[in-house]
């Protein structure tokens, strides 16, 4: 006669569906600081291409070498990182990282007294790879504060607060470095004594300065209180031996058809979002007729969506398959874009704001679903996601290149092409029969 189930052996055959690890709690809220945190410095820089073109008068080219430098340094960190956490676990990578964001950050004091150019590269460099490090590691650490089933919705909560930083940056750019810019032009500025441009530099740059040392405060303490607070032995600790990239794991990474993939779609979600805020500005203002700082309003409205749309998306994941809102969303945004690509008018604009909301759920989404069950190769595993970031720099080479032999509406088809990958991406794993439902929604 079969026993009654004892409520030890029940619980035993419930699948964990908890949020967090008991005890998680403060290290969870401080680690999702530094989701914002990070976000804060990536809309923070964004306007520098701008400014720096015009503060030493340089070609559209040369000043792009920000981003350059800024991209450059995650992909060149990331895996630098991995071996990092592989050694010290992810609370050291985390901290390692806010500290040299931090140094970054102190760097643009002696690039303000210096006034040349590179040294300003070198500080956002700097800067840059602390945070490759920092996000290398803060990733899989939230991921692995709680149950796996969870494991996704719990990175998307925590980069839902990325927004909140870059929605911050951007206000933080447009109130304390933008209005100290001087409109002069080259030619003006030419016309310039030695003493009377130097002295109109520094002013600016000083503008430039300030904001980013007060980040660098703000890292420090959010390191200290991080080293500060103690962590469950065990808890966050990922399988595996500390072992560098060998040939065998590289091997084990590639033939992991959901992780190589995964990659692959990260580096065109990062592509499509950073094409899209890029060049918002330019449809805009092409296809309305409106002034930068209108087409600007625009852009803020389009980080607002996204902010909104992160939370609402964490909300659904509670309901709903990760991998099924990934697809359709990304549907939406082949539908969306291609309406941005046909109209050119105000309802081409409404559709291009509103693909901020396709793209809110895909970083995180994509990095749960391709680091599942990559088990010993978790840590090097999350270096390759991060290094997939370096399509923010490549793509919208294109998608420039195309604004400027045709224009700004035809070139949303870049987004279109990048919204089919992932698409791509999420019927495969959706049609990969090996896995489970990811996060804690209904079963497929």
């Amino acid at each position: 006669m079969p026993q009654p189930d004892t409520p030890s052996s029940s619980t035993a055959r419930r699948p964990d569906t908890s949020f967090l690890h008991p005890r998680m709690r403060l290290p969870f809220v401080l680690l999702v600081t530094c989701f914002a945190a990070w976000g804060l410095a990536g809309n923070l820089t964004d306007p520098l291409v701008a400014v720096f073109g015009s503060v030493f008068s340089m070609s559209v080219f040369q000043s792009s070498l920000v981003q350059f430098a800024y991209y450059g340094a995650y992909f060149a960190l990331a895996l630098p990182a991995a071996w990092i956490n592989s050694r010290l676990g992810y609370k050291g990578g985390v901290l390692i990282g806010l500290v040299l964001a931090a140094g970054g950050g102190l760097l643009f004091s002696p690039a303000a007294d210096v006034m040349t150019y590179s040294m300003f590269l070198l500080a956002l460099f700097t800067l840059a790879a602390g945070l490759s490090i920092l996000e290398t590691s803060a990733n899989p650490y939230v991921m692995a504060m709680g149950p796996e089933r969870t494991a996704t919705r719990r990175l998307n909560f925590a980069q839902a607060f990325n927004p909140v930083g870059s929605n911050l940056g951007v206000l933080l750019a447009g109130v304390l470095i933008l209005p100290h810019v001087n409109p002069a032009s080259a030619e003006e500025r030419a016309a310039l004594s030695q003493s009377e441009l130097e002295t109109m530099r520094s002013a600016e740059l000083t503008a430039v300065m300030g904001p980013y040392v007060g980040l660098a405060v703000l890292y420090l303490v959010i390191a200290a209180s991080i080293a500060l607070t103690k962590v469950p032995v065990g808890e966050t600790r990922a399988s595996g031996s500390p072992g560098g990239m060998s040939g065998s794991r590289f091997v084990r990474l590639l033939r992991n058809r959901r992780y190589s993939y995964g990659v692959v779609a990260q580096f065109f979600n990062v592509a499509a979002q950073t094409c899209i805020w890029t060049f918002t500005i330019h449809y805009v203002m092409e296809n309305l007729g409106a002034d930068e700082t209108t087409a600007g309003r625009w852009l803020q409205a389009s980080l607002l969506v996204f902010l909104v749309s992160r939370f609402v998306m964490v909300a659904l994941m509670g309901r709903f398959d990760a991998r099924r809102l990934m697809t359709l969303m990304c549907s939406l945004g082949v539908v969306l874009s291609l309406v941005t690509v046909t109209t050119g008018n105000l309802v081409g604009a409404v559709c291009l704001v509103l693909l901020s909301a396709c793209i809110s759920l895909l970083f995180p989404t994509i990095y749960g679903i391709a680091l599942e069950r990559v088990g010993e190769d978790t840590k090097y595993g999350a270096a390759g996601l991060v290094m997939a970031i370096v399509g923010g720099a490549l793509v919208p080479l294109l998608h420039g290149w195309i604004v400027d032999v045709s224009s700004a509406r035809l070139s949303f088809l870049v987004v279109t092409g990048c919204f089919l990958v992932i698409v791509g991406y999420g019927v495969y794993v959706l049609r990969d029969r090996r896995t489970e439902t990811v996060d804690a929604g209904p079963a497929s």
